[in-house]
C-alpha cells in the first residue's frame, strides 16, 4: 500500500530543509521551551500540513523555483499545528501522542501552555514578516478557528443532541481550516487567480474534513498502539464524533451511558460495542469518502504535474488508513 511518505516524494528535499529550520526558528533563548520544541519536532508525525503547502507551492510554480516565502509559510503552518496540539493535550489531559509522552506530561501544564503560546507568537511574527496582508489574514483566521473549535468541543462535551452538521463545523475549525487556508495562502504567494485560490481552498477544506472523519473512525477501530493514544479516548472525554452520532440514531441506550459520563463499570466498553454493532462506522466511512472525492474534484483545476498528482494521491490515500 502507498504510504504518505512516498506520496510526498516531490517535496522530500523541501521537507528535509523544513525539519532543520523548525528547530532554528524556535531559538535557544528559552532553554525549557527549546527542549519542549526539540521534543515536539522530533516526535515524528508525517509533516502532512507543510507537505500540502509545499506541494501546492510547487504545483502552482511550474518551471520556477519556489520562493523563500513559500518555505517560510510551510514552516509557519507546522508551528501553528504543533502549538494547537500542545494546547489540546493540556485541555484533554493527554499523556501520550504518537506513542511518546506529551509536553504537559514531561514538563507540566504551565510549561506546556507557555510553549504553545510561544509557538503561536513566533508563528505570528514570522507570518507578519511575509509582508502579504492576504496571507496574514488567512493564517490569522486559522488561529481564531482553533480557539473556536476548542471552545465548541469543550461546551459540547457529552452532548447527545449534537448534530452531524455541528460536528463537521467543529471539525472544520479544529482541522480543516489550517489545511484549507494554508494551501490557499501558498497559491496566493504564487500569484494564482482568485478563482484558482478558491479551488485550492476548497480542496484543503474537503481533504481536512475527510482526514478528521477518518481519524475519528480510527478511535473506534484501531488499536492504541496504531493510534499512538488510548483507543476510545474521544468518547470517554465526551468528544462525540461521527461514528457515535450516527450510532445514537440506532442504539438509544448509548445516550444513557454517555449522559451519565461513563460513571458505571463497563460503560465505555458497552458504548464502544454498541457503536461497532451499528451502522455508525459504515456511515462515517461514506461521509469521509464523499469529502475525499470532493477534494479530488477541486484539484482538477491545477495543471497536471508531479505535485498535483501527489495531492490527488493524498486525497485517495486518506481513506486507505481505514483498511
Amino acid at each position: 500500500m502507498t504510504s504518505a511518505t512516498s506520496i510526498f516524494s516531490p517535496v522530500d528535499a523541501d521537507l528535509g530543509i523544513l525539519a532543520s529550520n523548525l528547530k532554528q526558528l524556535i531559538g535557544a533563548r528559552h532553554p525549557i521551551l527549546s527542549a519542549a520544541a526539540e521534543h515536539l519536532f522530533g516526535a515524528g508525525g508525517k509533516r502532512l500540513r507543510p507537505a500540502i503547502v509545499l506541494l501546492v507551492s510547487r504545483g502552482t510554480m511550474l518551471n520556477q523555483e519556489i520562493t523563500p516565502r513559500h518555505r517560510r509559510l510551510a514552516e509557519i503552518t507546522e508551528m501553528i499545528h504543533t502549538a494547537s496540539l500542545v494546547h489540546d493535550d493540556v485541555v484533554d489531559e493527554s499523556e501520550i501522542r504518537r506513542n511518546v509522552a506529551t509536553v504537559n506530561t514531561l514538563f507540566g501544564n504551565r510549561v506546556a501552555v507557555l510553549a504553545g503560546d510561544f509557538l503561536f507568537a513566533q508563528s505570528s511574527w514570522y507570518l507578519a514578516n511575509l509582508d502579504n496582508l492576504e496571507v496574514v489574514k488567512l493564517l490569522s483566521e486559522v488561529i481564531r478557528d482553533f480557539a473556536e473549535g476548542e471552545i465548541r468541543q469543550g461546551l459540547n462535551r457529552f452532548d447527545t443532541e449534537l448534530t452531524i452538521e455541528q460536528y463537521l463545523e467543529k471539525s472544520y475549525y479544529k482541522t480543516a481550516s489550517l489545511m484549507a487556508n494554508s494551501a490557499k495562502a501558498a497559491g496566493v504567494l504564487s500569484g494564482v487567480s482568485e478563482e484558482l485560490a478558491e479551488q485550492i481552498y476548497q480542496f484543503g477544506r474537503h481533504f481536512g474534513l475527510a482526514f478528521q472523519i477518518v481519524d475519528d473512525i480510527l478511535d473506534y477501530t484501531a488499536s492504541s498502539e496504531v493510534l499512538g493514544k488510548p483507543a476510545g479516548s474521544d468518547l470517554v472525554s465526551g468528544n462525540l464524533t461521527a461514528p457515535v452520532l450516527y450510532a445514537l440514531e440506532e442504539k438509544p441506550y448509548i445516550k444513557t451511558i454517555i449522559e451519565r459520563e461513563f460513571s458505571e463499570e463497563g460503560d465505555l466498553e458497552e458504548a464502544m460495542s454498541l457503536v461497532a454493532e451499528s451502522e455508525g462506522i459504515a456511515r462515517s466511512q461514506k461521509l469521509a469518502t464523499y469529502h475525499s472525492q470532493q477534494a479530488t474534484e477541486y484539484l482538477k483545476h491545477l495543471k497536471p504535474s508531479d505535485c498535483s498528482q501527489a495531492l490527488l494521491d493524498l486525497s485517495e490515500y486518506v481513506l486507505t488508513r481505514l483498511y
